[in-house]
Formats: C-alpha cells, sequence, structure tokens
C-alpha cells in the first residue's frame, strides 16, 4: 500500500501569507463586481430579446399566418360561384385591414416559399404575414401594387429579399387569378440588357422601364436601398414626382423590408413587372410556380 507523505513547505510549495485588502480595495472590488452583474444581465436580457423578436415571434406569427390562409382559402370557396376571371377587374373594393385577399409565391426562395397577403401595414397587419399598402394599386393593375413584409422575426417573409435577381418570377394569386411579375432589371445591368439578358426566356416581357413606358421611368430599377422617408418608391410611378394618364401607366409590383438584417435604418426595395396573367381554373397551376 502507497502511503502519501507530506511535501515539505521548504520547498518550492511555499505557502505565500495572505495579505490583508485596505478598504479602498474592497470597495473597488464590490464596485467591478457590481458592474459585472450588471453587464450579464443586461446581456441576458439583450439575449432574450433577440430570442423572443427572432424564433418566439416567428412562431407566434406563423399560427397567424396559418389562419390567414385558412380563411382566404374559405371565402374565395364561399365566393367561387359569383366571381369573374376578367384581369381588368379590381380584385375587391371592400378589402378589410388585417384580412388576407391574395397569395403571393417566389419560386426562387424555395417551391414552398407562399404567403397569404392581407390588406395594410400596420404593426398588427405584417404580424400575420406581407401586407398591401392599402393607398396603392391591387394585383394585376395598373400602378404599383406595393407589398411590405417583415425581414427578421414575425414570420419573415422577406428575409432573402436581397436574394432576388432581374427575371425572377414573383407569382400573385387572387380568388379569380394568377398573376406573374418579373424582377426588373439591376441598374448595373441595365446598358447590357440586350446582349446579356434579353434572350433568356424567364426575361420575356422584361426590359428596362425607360424603353418601354419612357423617361418618367428611368429610375426604376430591379432592386435599390433607399431611406425610410423616401416613400415615393411605392407610388404609381415609383421616384416619379409628376403623374402619368391612367393609360400610359405600367402593371408593377414593388416589395419594401428593413435593411440591413436586424436594423431598420434603411429600406430594401424591389421592383417587378407585370409579364403573364393567367385565368384560374380547376388543375391549372401557372408553370412559373416551378422556376428555380
Amino acid at each position: 500500500m502507497k502511503v502519501r507523505t507530506r511535501r515539505r513547505l521548504d520547498e518550492d510549495t511555499v505557502v505565500l501569507p495572505r495579505v490583508s485588502a485596505s478598504p479602498r480595495d474592497g470597495i473597488g472590488r464590490r464596485s467591478v463586481r457590481g458592474l459585472g452583474e450588471v453587464l450579464i444581465t443586461v446581456g441576458l436580457v439583450v439575449l432574450l430579446f433577440v430570442v423572443y423578436e427572432v424564433y418566439v415571434t416567428d412562431l407566434m406569427s406563423m399560427r397567424k399566418q396559418s389562419n390567414a390562409d385558412a380563411q382566404v382559402n374559405a371565402r374565395w370557396d364561399a365566393e367561387a360561384n359569383t366571381v369573374t376571371s376578367d384581369p381588368q377587374r379590381p380584385v375587391r373594393t371592400n378589402l378589410v385591414p388585417g384580412e388576407a385577399f391574395a397569395k403571393m409565391y417566389i419560386p426562387a426562395l424555395g417551391r414552398d416559399y407562399q404567403f397569404a397577403v392581407v390588406e395594410g401595414t400596420t404593426p398588427a397587419d405584417l404580424e400575420i404575414g406581407p401586407g398591401h399598402y392599402r393607398a396603392t394599386a391591387g394585383p394585376g393593375e395598373k400602378g404599383n401594387f406595393a407589398v411590405a413584409g417583415h425581414r427578421v422575426g414575425k414570420g419573415a417573409p422577406f428575409n432573402d429579399l436581397d436574394l432576388l435577381q432581374s427575371c425572377g418570377a414573383v407569382v400573385v394569386e387572387t380568388q379569380s387569378m394568377w398573376f406573374v411579375y418579373r424582377v426588373l432589371p439591376m441598374t448595373n445591368e441595365e446598358a447590357s440588357w440586350t446582349q446579356d439578358k434579353e434572350r433568356d426566356p424567364r426575361c420575356a416581357g422584361v426590359q428596362p422601364l425607360e424603353r418601354s413606358h419612357g423617361a418618367p421611368y428611368a429610375n426604376t430599377p430591379g432592386q435599390e436601398i433607399i431611406r425610410p422617408e423616401q416613400g415615393e418608391v411605392i407610388d404609381p410611378v415609383p421616384n416619379y414626382r409628376g403623374e402619368l394618364p391612367a393609360d400610359q401607366l405600367a402593371s408593377l409590383m414593388t416589395m419594401t423590408t428593413c435593411h440591413p438584417k436586424f436594423s431598420d435604418r434603411q429600406r430594401l426595395i424591389v421592383h417587378a413587372v407585370l409579364t403573364q396573367s393567367y385565368p384560374k381554373r380547376p388543375g391549372f397551376l401557372p408553370g412559373e410556380l416551378t422556376e428555380e
């Protein structure tokens, strides 16, 4: 059996005598310890807030979005025999704030990307899903169908909006119609559009708007970053101070969200132009829904 022996204190294991702290040292240490505890508490509060904003609000919004989707389906089914498939007919003239009236699909963001679009852009509206700016055009109409959505938390429907490329499809479903919008050319693509992108089948009907609709549309790129107060991006003619007759307006869709992620310092804007419309009929789905 091995017997443990006490090591001699005269070797290199000498215990140093304890030095008593002065009163001032004690106060300083208590202050530092108190500050550290405050910082830890603040850090935990911030962490919990981030978890709540990113994950908890996502779950809450998912339930609200699911309910909105079910309600719009039920309403469409109930009114199926009273609507006509006329692309010039307004979607509805009695839209209710916070109520879903359309659905949107962005195939480039995944084949399962689908959100019910509600009327209005109040905080409560946007907790449900993408919200339609109430003063703007409806789906398929002349002018600018403008939609806002969160980028982080609360369902984050526009989390990856910055990934959309020119000619990417945004499909909007209403009670009687399918509308296909495609993202407009980016600013750095406009000069060489004919050579680089016009031959792509997906780009049929897409070109710099200034060429097809004139100078008023010179400042309508596929994507732009703006200040929050630049509300002219959702005007009938984005970034244009004048007015045009209705028959000279393009049919656009504008999507807005915060930028960069986790900040509301700026806004990310994506503009798209209507290229196709299809009447809804049993068993039919637009081929654009399966694009990658």
